[in-house]
């Protein structure tokens, strides 16, 4: 036996037990004719106490830092007590030891505020999974895991495995392929969801599915999004809507309330996808914080509220205004102090090339009552205060307003609302806030192709009232000026997005289950018949078979992991992962293949 106890379980309780316990060489401490050393596992950290004689026998044979040892003694209690360690009351009296395996010098130190920059812990990456912050992670990715499969177990959801290897289907990112040595010229591809597996299995009766499952996309990376990724990917039988909703909700309450321990009783809030775009400027808008935006263009068929903030800004005469194609404003609370500095730093700041805006206009509402502008030439103070009210501004409030091209325009005060959010510190890691936005359009517009493009996936089905309005026109676009106005414009997916704290986490809709519509989506995406028997005839025969009406969702398993974590990466998240250029930089993949690999697979490489 290795080991009688783990180096995070002994207390005082403990005291005057012999023990044996193994684990890794944190840190050596000599002391004159005694020597401390803290052992580490996965449990947590012990101090051992080496006395004279065995010290004598560490002098001759040193323990370095990494080294594996196993130590046994006697416990007692400290006379210098660590409060900061669940063990630092008690230390080990060792009175016999052996090194399992010594190690090299680590290339970074091992502890959470460690010298090793990204690129080292990655290569090291086995090492990087020692330190307690990584270790801590990965734990609460396990109880994500184990929360979730708890909730989905108990409302009866059966976890049902499907292939990796299928056919490719390209819609949407990249797939990666697989080459086949039985099937010369023809390859798989791995999936970049279960999608059509899981309506097959309601086609088949189960009508609970669930799996925490793989996923591939090969598509650019950044902190968010890596080539193979986890989903939570649900799938329900005999729903609506509504039930979808209830039930999901359920699911991510119960993981708050098991891994976080937060009861969230209050109800998610729901918002359409216009509200979203037109009050928010995207459509997963942080609601920990207010600033919504206001539209000073707006077109009249926006919002409910039908006031005219156009005429707040019209006849002064100022062009940026009056030649832009949108102006958005927002309100930040208790700003209105800023300085000539820090409104500049912020022009400067949407004017960043990731922003792509020329400029910013504010107005200071100061809490004597007067109203400052960068553009007080042009307006008076009853219309800077006009305007500042519209925006929900208070006196000892600052109005940011960007002007230009509609989607920069709303993209970027998108961002900029974040950002001063941010530097408010309105966006808490241990403050979490739910969503559902709903309503999103079925279809968008290609300009490049002249034809629409589903927005969530083929398989969505249109809101149950405008079914008709999607069988009963012509897809085909006759002139692609008057796209807004063709039927297609205005169908509704009966989609929905859970959003938590500005991420999307999850998404997903009610699809569509009889093989009339799923032709007419089809043929609204470009497809001609034989095009979609070949990529998706397996589905199209099934629905001939008695297909239920059914929906589902799928929740990014990693991203939600970071939130709860509060982290901004998924990278910290996974035990082995792919850096910004989707390389694993400890196993040196992707490389190349032997030549002999290529010759059974009858591929000719032809790099140009």
């Amino acid at each position: 036996m290795y080991r009688t106890h783990t180096c995070g379980e002994l207390r005082l309780e403990h005291k005057g037990t012999n023990v044996t316990l193994a684990g890794w060489v944190q840190t050596v401490r000599k002391f004159g004719a005694i020597t401390f050393v803290d052992l580490r596992d996965r449990y947590g950290i012990t101090q051992l106490l080496f006395g004279e004689e065995l010290n004598k026998v560490l002098e001759d044979n040193p323990l370095g830092r990494e080294f594996v040892i196993q130590a046994t003694g006697t416990v007692s209690e400290r006379s210098n007590k660590n409060p900061n360690i669940p063990t630092g009351d008690i230390e080990i009296l060792i009175s016999s030891f052996q090194v399992l395996n010594k190690s090299a010098v680590p290339p970074f130190t091992i502890q959470d505020d460690t010298d090793g920059g990204d690129d080292l812990r990655m290569k090291y990456r086995f090492l990087d999974l020692r330190r307690n912050a990584v270790k801590r992670n990965l734990e609460l990715r396990y109880a994500v895991n184990r929360a979730a499969r708890n909730y989905l177990h108990q409302q009866q959801f059966m976890d049902i495995e499907t292939p990796f290897l299928i056919k490719s289907t390209p819609e949407g990112a990249r797939d990666f392929v697989v080459p086949s040595r039985m099937n010369p010229g023809q390859f798989y591809a791995l999936p970049q969801s279960p999608q059509t597996f899981k309506q097959l299995l309601m086609v088949s009766g189960y009508d609970r599915y669930y799996q925490i499952v793989k996923c591939f996309r090969d598509e650019d990376l950044r902190a968010d999004r890596q080539p193979e990724f986890t989903q939570i990917d649900c799938e329900m039988a005999f729903v609506e809507q509504e039930d979808i909703l209830n039930m999901f909700e359920g699911l991510i309450k119960s993981i708050f309330k098991d891994v976080k321990g937060i009861d969230y009783t209050e109800a998610v809030q729901r918002m359409t996808w216009e509200d979203a775009m037109w009050q928010y400027g995207n459509d997963k808008p942080d609601i920990r914080f207010g600033m919504q935006l206001l539209n000073l263009k707006k077109p009249a068929t926006v919002y409910s509220d039908k006031t005219d903030s156009a005429a707040l800004i019209n006849g002064a005469d100022f062009k940026v205004f009056d030649e832009a194609e949108t102006v958005l404003a927002i309100a930040i609370p208790g700003c209105s102090e800023y300085s000539r500095k820090q409104t500049d730093e912020l022009t400067e700041w949407v004017k960043r090339p990731q922003i792509g805006m020329k400029g910013l206009v504010f107005i200071k509402c100061n809490t004597d009552g007067t109203y400052k502008s960068s553009v007080d030439k042009f307006y008076s103070e009853e219309k800077l205060k006009a305007i500042a009210d519209a925006a929900g501004a208070k006196a000892g409030d600052l109005v940011l307003i960007l002007a230009g091209a509609e989607e920069r325009t709303r993209k970027a005060i998108s961002e900029l609302r974040l950002e001063m959010a941010s530097r408010l510190g309105m966006r808490k890691d241990d403050e979490f806030k739910l969503l559902w936005v709903l309503d999103f359009p079925l279809f968008e517009y290609d300009e490049e192709g002249n034809r629409w493009v589903a927005r969530h996936h083929p398989f969505t089905s249109p809101k149950p009232t405008q079914i008709e309005t999607m069988i009963n026109n012509n897809p085909v676009i006759e002139n692609a000026a008057d796209y807004l106005n063709h039927p297609y414009a205005s169908i509704k997916a009966n989609a929905y997005d859970m959003v938590l704290n500005g991420n999307e986490i999850g998404g997903g809709s009610i699809r569509i289950f009889q093989r009339e519509l799923q032709e007419k989506m089809f043929a609204a995406l470009g497809m001609d018949k034989e095009e979609q028997l070949h990529k998706f005839g397996f589905l199209l025969g099934a629905f001939e078979y008695g297909a239920p009406p059914h929906g589902g969702i799928a929740f990014g398993f990693d991203r939600l992991c970071s939130i709860l974590g509060g982290s901004e990466s998924i990278r910290d998240f996974i035990a082995f992962p792919k850096n910004n250029a989707g390389r694993d930089v400890m196993l040196d993949a992707p490389a190349t293949i032997d030549q002999k690999q290529f010759t059974e697979l009858q591929i000719k490489l032809d790099l140009k």
